[in-house]
């Protein structure tokens, strides 16, 4: 169990994922937030300096791309694993979002919310 609740911030347009990553690492012991756009997302990690950001690429405002260029420009910032979550899966796509400091890149429909959750558990060193 993450101690002091690790945070997790979701940044996923689609409502119905965002619940289903949420409330699945809620039930693993997360303080899981999540924003609905770009922007939103950028704030919402700015507030909440998280542990991890789960990142999706294609949303209204501003990309992922644009998302995770940005945390990594933000001094206070710019260490927070992000693993992109998207369904991009083209190799230009991937050597991109690692490009631009992603930690890991998931392609959703190959993954299971719980395998998610698993993957951060080991970026975070608590698996």
């Amino acid at each position: 169990m993450p101690t002091n609740k690790t945070k997790v911030v979701i940044v996923e347009d689609e409502k119905m994922l965002a619940d289903m990553y949420a409330t699945k690492f809620a039930m693993e012991g997360f303080d899981a937030q999540k924003a609905n756009d770009g922007a939103s997302g950028f704030e919402l990690v700015k507030t909440v300096k998280p542990d991890i950001v789960l990142l999706d690429i294609i949303m209204p405002k501003i990309d992922g791309f644009g998302v995770l260029k940005m945390i990594k420009d933000e001094a206070t910032l710019k260490d927070v694993p992000i693993i992109l979550l998207t369904n991009l899966g083209q190799e230009e796509d991937i050597k991109k979002g690692r490009q631009l400091g992603a930690t890991d890149y998931f392609v959703k429909a190959n993954h299971t919310p719980a395998e998610v959750v698993q993957k951060v558990k080991q970026v975070l060193k608590l698996a």
